[in-house]
């Protein structure tokens, strides 16, 4: 929560906030909703954690069993709306089952505070932490960042992890332009390839029109006028252009 306040203090643009089943509870939920922030979390499929749903309070499983599920090849199997309740406070909520990849007879539970989503966004913004996970992965794993910073303040927790993303900004760059054909260089020439270039006949032909365009709007010339003034630029080109731009003219 603190990590979260700090954020909306220094202005993040952001919208939703997304983690997995270990800071998943209604608490928390509702802790950030009053943020004006809406979450998109992986619940947790415990006996323990309650739901009010059809007027009694029961955990994800039981929901599930309660409800027909979506055949074919729908994205999720199951949506149903729920309401979270801590102590007095209680705010409406969103459980979509999916289907988990792993294991085909299993299913894994997304929960939202955002109302106004559909389930197939719910899972496309939801997805999106898999890049999260493995920024993480390499942060932890390669540049040490759970082990090289034994400090138990939060400001120094905070300005180490400051450093490690830093560190990992700088060798995602020199990875991308070393390395990766995605560098900017390769999509320059994958444009160009794209996009062919204009030829000069054509270039000319358009700087022509404008260019008579322009006389005529402001000189007001006759086209017996216009004719005489483009046959005399003409004969002032050179040999080589006057050729190849016969046509254009």
């Amino acid at each position: 929560m603190e990590l979260i306040k700090a954020a909306k203090k220094a202005l993040i643009p952001a919208s939703h906030v997304l983690f997995d089943t270990w800071f998943c509870s209604p608490s928390s939920l509702i802790a950030i909703k009053e943020m004006d922030y809406d979450v998109i979390a992986m619940a947790k499929k415990t006996p323990k954690m309650h739901y009010l749903y059809n007027g009694k309070m029961q955990p994800l499983t039981e929901i599930y069993k309660q409800n027909k599920k979506r055949r074919g090849k729908s994205r999720y199997l199951l949506s149903v709306e729920v309401v979270l309740k801590k102590d007095d406070k209680s705010i409406p909520a969103r459980i979509v089952y999916v289907r988990n990849k792993k294991k085909r007879k299993d299913y894994l539970a997304l929960i939202t505070t955002d109302m106004n989503i559909s389930e197939d966004e719910i899972i496309r913004i939801y997805g999106k932490r898999w890049d999260i996970e493995v920024f993480f992965k390499v942060c932890k794993s390669y540049l040490k960042l759970s082990k090289e910073c034994n400090s138990l303040s939060y400001d120094a927790m905070t300005a180490h992890t400051a450093v490690v993303f830093t560190r990992y900004m700088m060798l995602a760059v020199e990875n991308r332009q070393t390395s990766d054909l995605r560098t900017l260089g390769e999509i320059f020439y994958c444009i160009t390839d794209e996009m062919s270039d204009i030829s000069l006949i054509q270039a000319f032909h358009l700087l022509m029109q404008v260019f008579l365009d322009t006389i005529t709007d402001k000189l007001s010339l006759t086209s017996e006028q216009l004719d005489q003034l483009l046959e005399a630029f003409m004969a002032a080109l050179p040999k080589e252009l006057k050729g190849r731009l016969l046509l254009c003219a």
